[in-house]
C-alpha cells in the first residue's frame, strides 16, 4: 500500500457491503425454517412500527416450523396482522400463546421467482461496492490533481482498490450461489 493512501476504510466499507447482501439473502425464504424470514417485518403495536424481534421471541423449533412468541400477549394479533400481510407468503397459526408458521414446501416457479429476488439482491451489493470504488478513486485522482501523491502512488492505488474491489464482488457471487443451491435443493 502507498505511504500516503489508506485504502482501509474503502474496505471496511466493503465488507460491510458484503455482509448487508448476506443479511438480505437471509431474508428470502427457502424451504426451511429460519428466524431471519422474519426480519423484514414491522408490526404496528404501542402506537408505532417496530421490527419484530422487538416485541417478540422467534425461534425454529423444526426444520419446516418458526415459532413467534410475543413477550405481551395483547400485541398477538397484531404481529398475526404483519405477518399475514407481508411477502413472505406465510400463514400464521394462532393458539393463544405462540404463533406457529409452518413453512410450506416451494414450487417450481416461486424457486424460479426468488432466485430472481436474489440475483437482484446480489447486484444491489455489487454496485454498492463498485460505489465505493468510484468514491475511493474519486478521492485518488483528487490526491494526484493537488500534488499530494505521485503518478506511481496513483496508479498502485488504483491497482488496490480494483484487486478489493473483485475480492468483495466474488464474495457476494459466492453467497449467492450459496443461496441459490439453497433455494433449489428440494
Amino acid at each position: 500500500m502507498s505511504d500516503n493512501i489508506d485504502l482501509s476504510s474503502a474496505e471496511e466499507r466493503m465488507q460491510k457491503a458484503v455482509e448487508a447482501a448476506r443479511q438480505q439473502f437471509g431474508t428470502v425464504r427457502t424451504g426451511r425454517a429460519n428466524p431471519a424470514l422474519l426480519d423484514r417485518i414491522e408490526v404496528e403495536a404501542y402506537g408505532s412500527k417496530m421490527p419484530i424481534k422487538s416485541i417478540a421471541n422467534i425461534g425454529a423449533p423444526e426444520p419446516r416450523l418458526l415459532t413467534v412468541t410475543p413477550f405481551d400477549p395483547n400485541s398477538m394479533k397484531d404481529i398475526e396482522r404483519a405477518i399475514r400481510d407481508s411477502d413472505i407468503g406465510l400463514n400464521p397459526q394462532n393458539d393463544g400463546k405462540i404463533l406457529r408458521l409452518p413453512i410450506p414446501d416451494l414450487t417450481e416457479d416461486r424457486r424460479r421467482e426468488l432466485i430472481r429476488v436474489v440475483r437482484q439482491m446480489a447486484e444491489d451489493g455489487k454496485v454498492s461496492v463498485r460505489n465505493i470504488r468510484r468514491s475511493e478513486m474519486n478521492d485518488v485522482h483528487e490526491f494526484r490533481r493537488e500534488g499530494d501523491i505521485s503518478e506511481d502512488e496513483e496508479r498502485r492505488a488504483e491497482g488496490e482498490l480494483n484487486t478489493l474491489t473483485n475480492k468483495y464482488v466474488k464474495q457476494i457471487d459466492a453467497a449467492l450461489e450459496g443461496k441459490e443451491a439453497e433455494l433449489l435443493e428440494v
